[in-house]
């Protein structure tokens, strides 16, 4: 679990710098507004779409070829950072723009890449990612969603019949990709495949928003199914190497995670730290109490031990270290960890307003607690990070 020796874990650099300083100004003025009434009303947060696309911190991952800015994997961390530091589910976009193009990026064709990442670089579309269904959580090679070969009008045609759920920013994004099993009698997890579905596709459509207790401005809804026709030509990879690629998928984009989960436990300890300097008890400022500084300098170490393990599974994303598996669980893990820690000991430091819609650490720590769950439980990391171990 050592570095490359040719390279330093991390380093953060003017551009890094530059980038956290102008996504913090978007945030502050174009997010951080209507980030109580996105989360009151559960309504997808639009004004941080159009500020994202507007400063090309929408799909910055995308490289340069396909029209993107080729922001490296640190710096959409920071992104993802800043965002989530005002607003969880504006955070998201960015986040799964990044998760539902990573396969296509890893795996997919020059042809699919020329075809949907520019569209998702110009903010013309977001793009989500469909894996988990009702029976097959952490359990992913058990999913129940089918493609069947089609070969009757000459062309190869797949056909899709499924669901997929807990799917982020579903009914707003206009593609997915879907993994779905190509041989049933194939070997467990090497019989599934990954494919581009667009929402306009004949028969793919949408299921209830579920009713969350967290990310409310985040759509979270099914997608279903039903003789959907894809073309030879969508899919990604070849066929049943579509879960090694989605796993693949996982080990760089829990590294964002790990970044939203930072960025909402800085948000936290902000707003914790201007409420103590103000609140006053028995005369003085509680800021001044021992109990009170303790519980922040904890607060502040624990998020900065986060952030340094999130940028040194950022650099080995970029560089696609093979200790990656580890690190990615790892950033994720801890700093999801972190994260509900943080909020819940600010909402305890403001006291009874901290538990009112009046300041945002409610909200703070509801958003919170989603990254301990999604894109592979926190139990699952640990199990992810063992075997690694165990490999040696």
């Amino acid at each position: 679990m050592s570095a490359n020796a040719d390279f330093p874990l991390f380093q953060v650099n003017e551009d890094h710098e530059a980038i956290r300083e102008a996504v913090r100004d978007v945030a502050r003025d174009k997010i951080a507004p209507f980030a109580a009434a996105v989360d009151e009303e559960s309504r997808y947060p639009q004004e941080a779409h159009d500020a994202l696309v507007a400063s090309d911190f929408f799909a910055p991952h995308i490289g340069e070829e396909y029209g993107g800015v080729g922001a490296d994997a640190l710096a959409t961390c920071i992104v993802i950072e800043e965002v989530a530091r005002v607003c969880a589910s504006s955070s998201l976009i960015p986040a799964v723009n990044k998760l539902g193009t990573m396969p296509l990026i890893l795996a997919g064709s020059e042809e699919l890449k020329q075809r949907y990442l520019p569209p998702v670089a110009a903010g013309e579309a977001t793009f989500s990612y469909g894996l988990s269904e009702r029976e097959a959580g952490s359990d992913t090679a058990a999913m129940k969603c089918r493609a069947t070969l089609d070969r009757s009008a000459g062309d190869d045609v797949w056909i899709l019949n499924g669901q997929k759920s807990w799917i982020t920013n579903a009914g707003v994004s206009e593609y997915y990709t879907v993994l779905a099993v190509t041989d049933p009698d194939g070997a467990r997890g090497n019989n599934i495949s990954a494919f581009v579905v667009e929402r306009s596709d004949e028969g793919f459509s949408f299921g209830e928003k579920e009713r969350k207790l967290g990310i409310k401005g985040s759509p979270t809804r099914e997608l279903i199914l039903e003789n959907v026709r894809i073309p030879g030509d969508r899919i990604v990879g070849a066929p049943g190497e579509g879960l090694k690629i989605a796993l693949r998928t996982l080990d760089h984009t829990r590294v964002t995670i790990g970044a939203q989960a930072v960025g909402i436990a800085q948000g936290a300890l902000d707003h914790a730290t201007a409420y103590v300097k103000e609140r006053k008890q028995f005369g003085t400022r509680i800021a001044d109490f021992q109990g009170i500084q303790f519980m922040l300098a904890d607060m502040a170490m624990e998020l900065e031990a986060a952030r340094q393990l999130v940028y040194v599974a950022a650099a080995k994303s970029q560089r696609s270290d093979p200790d990656l598996p580890f690190f990615g669980a790892a950033a994720k893990c801890f700093a999801s960890d972190v994260a509900m820690k943080v909020t819940t000991d600010a909402v305890q430091l403001l006291g009874g307003a901290g538990y009112t819609r009046d300041f945002p650490l409610e909200r703070m720590m509801r958003d919170a607690k989603i990254t301990q769950i999604y894109e592979g439980t926190n139990q699952v990391q640990r199990v992810v990070m063992a075997r690694q171990l165990l490999k040696g």
